[in-house]
């Protein structure tokens, strides 16, 4: 009973050097790392960037590749994966600094190019709690899938040079100075102050959109349109590839808050709502036109519900929500099933009527189902007022997006065709532009 006080009675010096060095080993880590980075927020930030980098490989290429005829499954991903690979080094280059550091008006400096002074331990001052390098990533992420959705619009008939080249110029004219204003200078665009758009209603999917239907319409329909059938011929594969856009689409909106929080918790929740809702608001217009709810209607209702409240996710509560879903799905339904035939474009795959018209929408309901006035609304802004300043970027973005990606095809026509030949879009883009053929007998 007595030995153990009488060992360290005995070496007091001993005793006091154990408890000195214990010390030490508990506090040096800490006294190591910045202690303004939180491990949860960088830990959802890194899910988070996996998400949405999901999204556009394997997500969209999937999405997009059953709904072409088999001859053109193959472009499909190639062009979702060289715009992977391409785009994530001209973010390094000068995108993400162009985008994110302090500059002019519209874009921002080179300062950062190659990550130029981006250090382990460097933070953002609008997201302290996560390293910038995360941020680099998790945005590049955002940069990537922005110029993928766009090409379902030109589908099986744009020449694949013609493609690439458009698509990197695009980015640095059009989606950098729309990144620049709505989130690095957090809404200051155009102008305007107190722009609301979470995720990229503005920033992709109105973009996107707008290029979508310039493009369709500059490099001209399919073959045989619009009294061919042109069938998807895998819809197996466009529901699971809504289905990863569906779960990714959690990272792209949910991990826009920039922290594992109940901002975060509730983004995601009203993002599935949002989608649940369109995605069974679609299904039953088709059932009262048509009378067949079809599954490739339920999957693009579904995406309309998503692009529709990621600009308003950060503000809207569930029943706001609900609201932007149904709204959502109905006026994008009649993009898709009317205005196009009526006004007789080739969109392809309906780009323009769910993302452009999709990103719209979403834009301009923010400024009402987000505002406190409004049941669940967590914006503390006047409709009126938030409703015009909604209004005018979504018509800067359109125009912006749309004279741009114009000026774009006209010039790079000078040099170069926009699509295949006649022979080449007959036989098929995965023979004609890329020797390769997806499905072998």
């Amino acid at each position: 009973m007595t030995c153990l006080p009488h060992f360290f009675l005995a070496r007091p010096a001993k005793l006091g050097l154990l408890v000195l060095l214990t010390s030490l080993c508990m506090t040096l880590p800490a006294a190591a790392a910045d202690s303004s980075i939180n491990s949860g927020d960088t830990a959802w930030l890194l899910t988070s960037t996996a998400l949405v980098l999901f999204m556009m490989i394997p997500g969209l290429a999937l999405f997009y590749a059953g709904l072409v005829r088999a001859r053109n499954v193959l472009s499909i991903f190639m062009q979702c994966f060289v715009l992977t690979a391409a785009l994530s080094l001209l973010w390094l280059v000068c995108g993400y600094s162009l985008s994110f550091t302090d500059g002019g008006s519209f874009i921002g400096s080179l300062s950062k190019t190659f990550l130029n002074g981006v250090t382990t331990t460097s933070t953002r001052g609008d997201c302290p709690t996560i390293p910038e390098l995360l941020h680099f990533a998790y945005q590049m992420m955002f940069f990537v899938i922005t110029p993928g959705l766009f090409i379902g619009a030109f589908a099986e008939r744009m020449k694949f040079s013609a493609m690439f080249i458009f698509s990197l110029v695009w980015s640095l004219v059009v989606y950098v100075p729309c990144c620049y204003g709505v989130w690095h200078k957090a809404g200051a665009f155009f102008g305007l102050t107190g722009v609301i758009d979470l995720a990229g209603g503005i920033v992709v999917h109105i973009t996107a959109g707008v290029a979508a239907l310039v493009l369709c319409i500059v490099v001209g329909p399919r073959k045989g349109f619009p009294t061919a059938q042109m069938l998807p011929h895998n819809l197996p594969l466009t529901l699971i590839g809504a289905g990863m856009l569906w779960v990714g689409w959690f990272g792209f909106n949910a991990g826009s808050q920039l922290a594992a929080n109940g901002s975060a918790a509730m983004t995601l929740i009203v993002t599935h709502i949002s989608a649940c809702t369109a995605a069974l608001v679609w299904m039953a217009i088709e059932w009262i036109k048509v009378q067949r709810p079809s599954a490739l209607g339920i999957a693009t209702g579904s995406i309309a519900g998503l692009a529709a409240i990621t600009p308003a996710a950060g503000k809207v509560g569930p029943i706001g929500a609900i609201c932007i879903g149904a709204i959502s799905a109905l006026i994008c339904w009649v993009a898709c099933a009317k205005l196009k035939k009526k006004f007789r474009y080739d969109d392809s795959l309906d780009v323009f009527g769910v993302h452009g018209v999709g990103g719209f929408v979403g834009t301009i309901l923010v400024a009402v189902f987000g505002s406190t006035s409004f049941a669940g609304g967590l914006g503390d802004f006047q409709i009126s007022t938030q409703l015009k300043t909604q209004i005018l970027a979504a018509l800067y973005t359109t125009l912006l997006s749309g004279v741009a990606s114009y000026v774009i095809l006209k010039v790079i026509a000078l040099f170069i065709p926009l699509r295949v030949t006649s022979d080449e879009e007959s036989q098929g883009l995965d023979l004609a532009e890329h020797g390769e053929s997806a499905y072998n007998d």
